[in-house]
């Protein structure tokens, strides 16, 4: 018989309703029948106990709010009766011991990637075009149409398929209405690249670069550099205005700081030096085609698993995302983490009243220490301004159940497994060393995306409860579901399904190995994620304001 209710912890007095369950019945729970005072929403918590003002709230085993006036025994905890509240953290002395998990099915097992000159191994190869300053965004725009309409790598041939039709039949007189989107065909992969060897072409526009303050350009150029350097990156396009704050010189500076035996080719354009803007594009457009046909030379070979890293991330969460998909992704964690790889988690508002865990989790002190203090600024800084991690859930996020940032954040923490954690890196900073490494970004989908890939990642794991579409230019993402009900309504923009689960079909352990043999095909190219299918390919870099 399927569970309806779930306690995750011996030590939480909340229940999790693993389905919709009524005012007035009455649930069975270890020798315990409570009587439900309310309507209970599938992914929401109830009380097991009379709360009184003050008391304490735990979930995960951890303080994650507190009461604020008597609640009976089986109401349902919301925004209201609840209030976010964490355990202070500290450095203490710390032995942890890890179980690590068995990885006799994954040993010696491989996958294809682009091996570089440096021993790095990326899971794509793509061209990338750097603009230094948001005034060439245009320009990259122009080219990108060029290039993806020409050498195949559109997506958007069936839209203009759409448009067309809809065109002739407003020229007949026809009713216009939902039934032409019957004609609107499935996302299919492109069959037609010229260049079959080249993943893609991939463009960062973005709004730096000038203006603004002067440590905003330099932050920017780290990050370019980052994504230059980056494996998966085989060679680099970049167009400068010429009066920008972050200068071309800077950029290559930070490519060389970065990689003193950076090699790649990389051509650099800028426009106030050009004898016209159709001068610049031309070249630009004839050297990278050059270029492309040089990498399309490259090919994967079989690389241990060991050289994979991989990013974890969760946006769009619900009141499942630390009950499946996020324990899941974090069981391949460990696995890779056994293996040899690397596991990035970032995110660090979401990593709220999850810090004492991690800090004893942390092998040297000196890292311990420096993920303290890029937390206490970070919370500081949000406190400065008014707000706080404790706003950090959004109303989607509360409308399925994470009421405070404390349960919100201790179930992301989940994703990034158990093991031991070997570095703390600060934003732009690469991920040198196996294992668990954590990494400084925002919460925010895309700016902790775009952070992670800066750290090194070459693929993304992405779990989410209510969906969304977030990609990365140049590190694949794949997008793992909490429940059955978003695998199904959103099939186009998901590729993992931890549903089974919150079913009771699929143990945490099964469904992490299934996600490692999904993320093998994808890192070797036989699998296509649904963002890259999509050419979903955010980029917002981080200020370094207070971004939650």
């Amino acid at each position: 018989m399927k569970n309806n209710v779930l306690k995750i912890h011996p030590k939480d007095n909340v229940l999790v309703a693993l389905q919709d369950l009524k005012k007035g019945d009455a649930i069975s729970f270890e020798g315990t029948n409570y009587i439900l005072q309310e309507d209970i929403p599938a992914k929401h918590k109830f009380f097991m106990q009379d709360m009184h003002f003050g008391d304490e709230i735990h979930m995960y085993g951890v303080l994650v709010g507190k009461a604020q006036f008597d609640i009976p025994q089986g109401s349902i905890m919301n925004t209201d009766n609840t209030k976010h509240a964490v355990e202070p953290y500290h450095f203490r002395p710390s032995h942890y011991h890890w179980e690590k998990p068995d990885v006799s099915k994954f040993e010696g097992r491989t996958f294809n990637g682009y091996l570089r000159p440096d021993g790095r191994v990326g899971t794509a190869n793509y061209w990338l075009f750097i603009p230094t300053v948001f005034c060439e965004n245009r320009n990259l725009d122009v080219i990108k149409e060029a290039l993806y309409n020409e050498l195949g790598y559109s997506v958007t041939g069936k839209y203009k398929s759409f448009t067309h039709q809809l065109l002739k039949a407003y020229e007949k007189g026809e009713t216009l209405g939902l039934s032409s989107l019957d004609q609107l065909n499935t996302i299919t992969e492109q069959s037609d690249r010229v260049f079959k060897h080249v993943d893609g072409i991939k463009f960062l526009n973005h709004q730096g670069g000038c203006g603004g303050i002067r440590q905003d350009a330099a932050i920017l150029s780290k990050l370019l550099a980052a994504y230059a350097d980056h494996p998966n990156v085989a060679g680099i396009t970049v167009l400068s205005l010429g009066c920008q704050n972050l200068q071309l010189n800077d950029l290559v500076n930070d490519i060389k700081l970065r990689n003193p035996n950076f090699d790649k080719p990389l051509y650099m354009f800028e426009q106030q030096q050009s004898k016209s803007e159709e001068q610049l594009l031309k070249e630009a457009i004839l050297q990278t085609f050059i270029g492309l046909t040089e990498i399309n030379k490259l090919g994967r070979q079989p690389v241990p698993l060991s050289k994979l890293t991989l990013g974890v991330k969760c946006g769009g969460s619900d009141g499942f995302s630390g009950i499946s998909a996020n324990p899941a992704v974090g069981y391949t964690a460990d696995l890779l983490v056994a293996l040899g790889g690397k596991v990035l988690l970032a995110e660090f508002p979401e990593l709220c009243g999850a810090e004492q865990n991690l800090i004893d989790r942390t092998i040297d002190p000196k890292a311990a220490n420096k993920f303290i203090d890029l937390m206490t600024a970070y919370s500081n800084a949000a406190e400065a301004v008014g707000s706080g991690f404790y706003m950090n859930p959004s109303p989607g996020n509360i409308r399925d159940g994470l009421i405070t940032d404390a349960i919100k954040s201790n179930g992301a923490a989940k994703k990034g497994g158990t093991s031991p954690v070997v570095d703390v890196l600060d934003y732009t900073e690469e991920a040198t060393k196996p294992g668990l490494n954590l990494v400084c970004t925002p919460g925010n989908d895309v700016e902790a995306t775009t952070g992670k890939a800066a750290a090194g990642a070459t693929l993304i794991l992405f779990t989410t409860g209510l969906g969304t579409p977030t990609g990365n230019p140049i590190c694949p993402v794949i997008k793992v579901a909490t429940n059955n009900v978003l695998a199904t309504r959103m099939a186009d923009i998901i590729d993992i399904n931890t549903g089974p689960i919150i079913d009771g079909d699929k143990s945490i352990q099964a469904m992490g190995e299934d996600i490692l043999e999904y993320c093998i095909k994808a890192a070797s190219g036989e699998i296509t994620p649904k963002a890259v299918q999509l050419n979903q390919d955010d980029f917002i870099p981080w200020k370094r304001g207070v971004s939650l």
